[in-house]
């Protein structure tokens, strides 16, 4: 199942199922992206704890995480407080880009760069088996998780229109979300609509601006950390062979 409907978490779901290196297939119910875990409650603990998560990975800002709090603690369950820094979007110098995806894309490029050691560490722990089940959020989890889930399916050997395309998944989830957040918090009414923009165009052009920079996204992964050991256990736990 790709989806899960939390009644408080809008854009949760599994990573599974998409075709990888040598034919194999990411395994389901081992990787999930999510916006914020902080609003689980009652109604969401049941459905959440039956999938038997074992890492939490938080890239928010340490000032969303006092905002609004962190996963809740449940038994057995590890938490990984993981920032990539990264330009805040209203400061940045190419708001003139007419292209909502070439900007996007300049925004992940920036996380992946400004933020890459807290971005690889984040798959460095989705790569150790022992982790899994991970659960990798931001606030809306779209942009910074996005980044995170893509060099990880991209490591897998996905294909890039299939990251792209998960990756634009996001934007049936967008209105329930931007609906919920801007009722905590108001200013957020006034955010420009290119913010939540989730074109499978901008997922594409970083992935590209990665392999023109880096060779590819495990060049990428490999000059900021990771190792050939890490790649392999990545590979071993999460590919499986298909049915």
């Amino acid at each position: 199942m790709r989806s899960y409907d939390h009644p408080n978490l809008f854009n949760f779901r599994d990573l599974g199922g998409y075709r990888g290196r040598g034919g194999r297939t990411v395994r389901w119910r081992r990787l999930f992206r999510s916006d914020s875990l902080s609003r689980i409650d009652p109604a969401d603990a049941a459905s959440f704890t039956a999938l038997g998560v074992r890492t939490v990975i938080d890239l928010r800002r340490p000032r969303e995480v006092a905002r609004d709090g962190r996963v809740p603690e449940f038994a057995g369950l590890t938490y990984h407080h993981l920032h990539p820094e990264h330009a805040e979007w209203e400061d940045t110098g190419d708001h003139d880009e007419p292209s909502d995806a070439r900007w996007l894309a300049n925004r992940y490029l920036d996380i992946a760069t400004s933020g890459a050691a807290a971005v690889v560490a984040a798959v460095g722990v989705i790569a150790e088996a022992d982790n899994a089940p991970v659960v990798v959020h931001c606030v809306a989890g779209k942009d910074r998780t996005g980044v995170v889930a893509a060099l990880t399916l991209a490591a897998l050997g996905v294909a890039e229109q299939d990251i792209a395309e998960d990756y634009a998944l996001t934007g049936a989830a967008t209105g329930r979300a931007m609906a919920h957040l801007r009722r905590s918090d108001p200013h957020l009414a006034a955010m420009p609509e290119r913010y939540l923009a989730c074109p499978a165009e901008a997922m594409l052009l970083f992935l590209r601006d990665l392999d023109h920079r880096h060779g590819s996204v495990r060049g990428y992964l490999l000059e900021h950390g990771l190792t050939g050991a890490h790649l392999a256990a990545l590979e071993a736990h999460l590919l499986q062979d298909p049915a």
